[in-house]
């Protein structure tokens, strides 16, 4: 289904190798990175930070947010992005000017971690390279589920994406924080509904997360151990109270690429300490 749906995703499929290359998503970035097709990239994107020596490259601007003269004047042969970028009329410009515009799926899961990979290694003609990448990524998730195997009581993990005015804006199912904690041998506390929601202080409370997972970037987007102990709602969880407050990098933690398996298992790790002290 993934395979099909990236089929219809793909504007243009490119019939040689490109060597003027933007990238847009993190996560694509650093699988071009992996894949070791770097030295095509000539721009990125704001999101792409990882690893820093795709910080030296020209900064195109937001992905959804892509302007066509930010991107015309790298003189780009191909663009890869992923799946949301935009806008549409900027695609439009592209494809007028000739320029292939592949859009790749950013669904949150490991399959799409694996056709991700092959499919940048398509249009980059870097397919040994991607096989290669894929059965790393392959037995690296392997490795996790024996070891989230050993959970027996799944600790209840809350994601705080931002916390404005303290409103708390937190992950449903069908995201890719949720993705994420349910990989790490955990489940989402707030599974009622899908998507990133502001909570009332009374489903917080209800939900009695045993885990808070947020970014650890400034502002709006995490909360210091004060902030959370003085919050009407968050302060009396579980969480709170037991001190299990879990900062990761944003993009480390959702950028589903190539370190995806080493994000959920650090995050399990986090999660649960005691099985990490058992070799888990």
């Amino acid at each position: 289904m993934i395979r099909a749906a990236l089929a219809t995703l793909m504007l243009i499929t490119p019939a040689a190798a490109q060597d003027r290359v933007v990238v847009i998503g993190g996560g694509l970035a650093e699988i071009v990175y992996a894949l070791g097709q770097d030295h095509r990239l000539v721009g990125r994107d704001t999101t792409a930070s990882f690893p820093p020596a795709v910080n030296d490259l020209p900064d195109v601007g937001y992905m959804r947010a892509l302007s066509p003269e930010g991107l015309l004047q790298l003189d780009p042969d191909l663009i890869l992005a992923s799946e949301g970028a935009g806008p549409l009329e900027t695609i439009q410009i592209m494809q007028a000017a000739d320029v292939p515009f592949v859009q790749i799926t950013e669904a949150p899961s490991v399959d799409a971690v694996m056709e991700r990979v092959e499919m940048v290694a398509q249009h980059l003609h870097a397919q040994d390279a991607g096989a290669a990448l894929v059965a790393d990524l392959r037995a690296a998730f392997a490795t996790l589920a024996h070891q989230t195997a050993q959970v027996t009581v799944p600790q209840r993990a809350m994601f705080v994406l931002s916390a404005q005015g303290g409103r708390i804006n937190a992950a449903g199912r069908d995201t890719g924080a949720s993705a994420m904690i349910e990989l790490a041998g955990a489940v989402n506390a707030f599974d009622d509904f899908a998507g990133y929601r502001l909570l009332t202080d009374e489903s917080i409370a209800a939900a009695a997360p045993d885990v808070i997972v947020m970014m650890d970037r400034d502002g709006d987007h995490a909360l210091s151990d004060a902030e959370i102990a003085s919050h009407p709602a968050l302060g009396l969880t579980p969480a709170a109270q037991n001190g299990q407050i879990i900062r990761m990098n944003g993009i480390y933690l959702l950028g589903f690429g190539p370190r995806t398996a080493q994000a959920a298992h650090d995050l399990h790790k986090a999660i649960y300490p005691s099985l990490a002290h058992q070799g888990g």
